[in-house]
């Protein structure tokens, strides 16, 4: 279902999206040569039982996962884009690393990812995730009031033609409020003018995703972790925003730097 939002609920939902925001940032200066992804799972359930807030993907059992997933944040390297399951992993350089994160604070969720390179980047990689962080920023942009969904799916798409990157719609944004998955879904393809009326209130994630060379997508074993069906790299960037009279604002963006653009991907790969 589709919940619209008052102001005042926008508002109480701005503490989940900044820590999320800021959870990604400890974890990506963690992210480095040497580290263990499990070491990144553990000290990301660290900093939500200090703050006190309830992870979204712990105990998660939806129909296309070996569920419940019991790990609070999804780690996917290199080929791996979504629901990447932690494991006993030491990062290598020039890994490709895809962060994601959800989490409820007194009730209210954020979600967003990101994506960096570890250590030595490779040009090729750096331009995979520019791509998703243009997309985003695209599909922000195209968030406004009396617009539609379609033309929030148009613009990611048009990045991704941009840069001669597949796209696939198995996956993409969704709504966000009280449960991490609401209405409406936010395909990263599709026609401008078509789909659902954007309006004050509404509130969803954007999530451009990207493989190098397909479309197609296969699992691990686990269940969980999805791979490029052809073992290309992927990276992926996501936001969740809130629409208001004047626009859009990015819930899961850092305070301070609520007026610039996503990171660099040049800044990115310096974790």
């Amino acid at each position: 279902m589709i919940h619209i939002k008052s102001p005042q609920e926008i508002e109480q939902m701005r503490p989940a999206g900044q820590f999320v925001a800021q959870t990604l940032a400890d974890l990506r200066s963690r992210a480095a040569v040497g580290v263990n992804l499990m070491d990144l799972e553990h000290h990301a359930r660290k900093l939500i039982r200090e703050r006190g807030a309830t992870s979204c993907y712990w105990d998660y059992a939806p129909s296309f996962g070996n569920g419940p997933f019991r790990h609070v944040v999804c780690l996917s390297v290199n080929d791996a884009v979504l629901h990447g399951l932690p494991k006993k992993y030491t990062l290598r350089d020039g890994d490709l690393l895809s962060i994601d994160f959800a989490v409820s604070v007194d009730g209210w969720v954020g979600d967003a990812a990101v994506s960096l390179v570890v250590g030595t980047p490779a040009d090729e990689d750096l331009r995979l995730i520019r791509a998703t962080e243009e997309a985003l920023e695209a599909g922000i942009a195209a968030a406004r009031p009396d617009n539609r969904i379609g033309d929030v799916s148009a613009a990611v798409a048009a990045v991704a033609a941009s840069y001669g990157y597949p796209v696939n719609n198995e996956f993409g944004g969704h709504g966000v409020g009280r449960t991490m998955h609401e209405g409406p879904h936010v395909s990263n393809t599709g026609r401008a003018g078509r789909g659902y009326r954007i309006r004050p209130g509404l509130v969803f994630s954007i999530e451009p995703w990207f493989a190098r060379t397909t479309d197609r997508v296969v699992y691990d074993p686990d269940g969980w972790t999805i791979r490029s069906a052809d073992g290309s790299r992927t990276a992926h960037s996501e936001h969740t925003i809130a629409i208001t009279e004047d626009g859009p604002v990015v819930l899961t963006r850092l305070a301070d730097d609520a007026a610039t653009p996503a990171q660099a991907p040049e800044a990115a790969a310096r974790g």
